[in-house]
């Protein structure tokens, strides 16, 4: 199994719900709310920590080596896509 997380780091529905109420400017504290940055949430380590391999990737390039290579190996695999 291959689980792929594609991570924009952000909760982006909250910030549609929000201007689907009306709301087009927060404060600093709303939007670090908003924000998975500080601290980021690591998928690699979190597979880890439950005992699958895990790979991160920035770039189309370097998703379709980790897709490829996932596709050829047995057992599960977890790919960042940071966004």
């Amino acid at each position: 199994m291959t689980v792929v997380v594609f991570a924009n780091r952000g909760y982006q529905i909250l910030r549609i719900e929000l201007s689907k109420v009306g709301v087009t400017d927060t404060g600093r504290n709303a939007q670090r709310m908003f924000d998975l940055v500080e601290p980021f949430l690591d998928w690699v380590a979190l597979a880890k920590g439950h005992g699958v391999e895990g790979v991160r990737v920035v770039d189309a390039d370097e998703f379709v080596v980790a897709f490829r290579g996932a596709m050829q190996r047995k057992g599960p695999l977890l790919i960042e896509v940071v966004c």
